[in-house]
């Protein structure tokens, strides 16, 4: 499999990190949903936001190299009638600004008090804007709607390469496996 998309086929570096993202939101998703209610007193509360975090950021920075690549690398082309391609490019689009928004507000929420992010004892991530008050919990409010945003645009995006595989008959959901051949 060759490391670029072509014209008929996404090439592995833009499946590896889709997966990768993939099953690291759905990780995150999870982890954010557990650690909102741990109290003081329960073994995860200071290990879950770190990882959280750390998680976070790294996903904030692989979106970037995600966006690069994309912009430098051909995209497939859409199967589905021209109403299709326009909502799944839509979709596709709206993925991109929720993950962005996404991460920003999780950012903010962390930097809300002015100091910088720690990465895993790995590496500091600045705070770009000064402490404001109040701030943590407008970003928590807004990260908590766009992570239930995000989540459903993802069962809809699973829903309509579903679509393509079982009732078009298409090859979308196999070229996002790497799977060569036609479908019947």
């Amino acid at each position: 499999m060759q490391s670029q998309n072509t014209q008929d086929s996404y090439g592995w570096v833009s499946i590896g990190i889709h997966w990768l993202m993939a099953l690291l939101m759905f990780a995150m998703f999870g982890l954010g949903l557990y650690m909102v209610d741990l109290t003081y007193v329960d073994e995860w509360y200071r290990a879950a936001p770190t990882l959280h975090i750390g998680a976070g950021i790294l996903l904030f920075l692989l979106l970037f190299i995600r966006l690069f690549w994309r912009l430098t690398n051909p995209a497939p082309k859409i199967y589905g009638q021209t109403f299709e391609k326009v909502i799944g490019l839509m979709v596709h689009r709206l993925h991109y600004v929720l993950m962005f928004a996404l991460m920003l507000s999780g950012y903010l929420i962390i930097t809300a008090d002015g100091r910088a992010v720690q990465v895993f004892t790995w590496f500091e991530m600045p705070a770009l804007f000064p402490a404001e008050k109040g701030r943590e919990e407008l970003a928590g409010s807004i990260h908590e709607y766009f992570a239930w945003g995000f989540i459903g645009f993802v069962g809809l995006h699973a829903a309509a390469a579903l679509k393509h595989h079982w009732i078009d008959k298409d090859r979308t959901l196999l070229r996002m496996l790497g799977i060569k051949g036609k479908q019947q």
